[in-house]
């Protein structure tokens, strides 16, 4: 039989292993079977508990310095996610695994309030949805992310946040109030307006209307909104930077940003798989242009090229995403978020214990 199964509502169709695994293990076809199987996956979830939840980043082509990530792994299931191959230190596969074997931070409200409160803490804005989406599918009931949320709002400090969901509009109550402050800003993901592609590519993730309407949801309540054009994918979603831009900003986005695909590690070999199984017919031209826009590679690791490629494809899309920007009135001002509101906690926070048990917070 065929060992790779397309589980319904999953992005990746293998287990591929981890880097560090003895044994590797990957699908393969032996001719038996002409169609793969379908099947179901269950998500399943263990709480950790770190002793920070703040992750701090220097690289000069990310534009924050300090992030929280209320989740490892992310039941979105986008097939292109760099964060996949965090999941090899877990032992755990960067594929299947990485979206149906989660971790969650229910303490990372309490842990964040002990942070803060550090006489050395000094005030940025801190990024939400960096590596896994803060609002991907079991913050519904988990509600880790509302309650960093809150601890930031109680503390007025700034805080930025990238999502594909449109469950971020749930949390309103306390985004709306930190945007009157100047505290907040928030950004939608777009990665194709076409549903079948969407379906295939971010099995779990808000379809693109939906999205569309958090903008709009957003930007109506006053909250800075933008969108985000990525991953670009060559001879795949590329073509819809201009629709993309467009609905956006009919929505109310005010700023607007786009990414190349990035196939670091075992995500390149992901990728390939999954353009076998979808997308036979474009494998070999989505995989010879994007190597055209990454030096010959299908993967950049260096600082600055990693996000937009180099060559002259490259500059024909910077060059295509100004003029976009610049019709449709986007990136017209920069939004600074405030820093001098900010109050620290309060009290002798270190007294908090840390021990493997349910946060408390609302």
């Amino acid at each position: 039989m065929d060992s790779r199964a397309i589980y319904k509502g999953r992005g990746s169709v293998s287990k591929r292993s981890g880097r560090y695994e003895l044994l590797q293990r990957a699908a393969f076809s032996d001719g038996w079977s002409n169609q793969p199987e379908q099947t179901q996956l269950k998500t399943e979830v263990t709480d950790e508990f770190p002793k920070s939840v703040i992750a701090r980043n220097k690289s000069p082509d990310i534009p924050f310095d300090q992030s929280i990530n209320p989740y490892r792994g992310c039941e979105h299931g986008c097939v292109y996610c760099f964060a996949r191959p965090s999941h090899a230190y877990m032992g755990l596969s960067p594929g299947l695994d990485f979206e149906s074997q989660l971790f969650a931070k229910p303490q990372a409200a309490e842990i964040l309030q002990y942070e803060l409160s550090k006489k050395s803490y000094k005030v940025k804005p801190i990024a939400l949805g960096t590596n896994t989406d803060p609002y991907q599918p079991i913050e519904r009931d988990r509600r880790i992310t509302r309650q960093v949320l809150s601890v930031l709002a109680e503390h007025d400090h700034p805080v930025t946040i990238l999502t594909k969901s449109r469950l971020v509009v749930r949390d309103l109550d306390i985004i709306v109030p930190m945007a009157r402050k100047g505290l907040v800003k928030v950004a939608l993901s777009m990665t194709t307006m076409d549903h079948s592609l969407a379906r295939n590519l971010e099995p779990r993730a808000s379809m693109p209307q939906r999205r569309l309407d958090a903008i709009k949801l957003l930007a109506d309540a006053g909250v800075p909104t933008g969108v985000m054009f990525a991953p670009v994918i060559p001879a795949l979603n590329d073509h819809e930077m201009e629709q993309i831009l467009a609905a956006a900003a009919h929505a109310g986005a005010q700023d607007a940003s786009y990414l190349l695909l990035r196939l670091p590690l075992e995500v390149a070999e992901l990728f390939e798989e999954w353009l076998e199984e979808y997308y036979p017919d474009r494998k070999k031209r989505v995989l010879n242009r994007l190597k055209a826009l990454r030096g010959g590679r299908l993967n950049d690791p260096r600082f600055i090229h990693r996000m937009k490629g180099k060559g002259f494809e490259a500059d024909l899309m910077r060059q295509r995403f100004t003029n976009l920007c610049r019709r449709l009135k986007l990136n017209q001002k920069t939004t600074n978020l405030r820093t001098d509101l900010f109050r620290p906690p309060e009290g002798d926070q270190l007294g908090f214990d840390f021990g493997p048990r349910r946060s408390a917070l609302a």
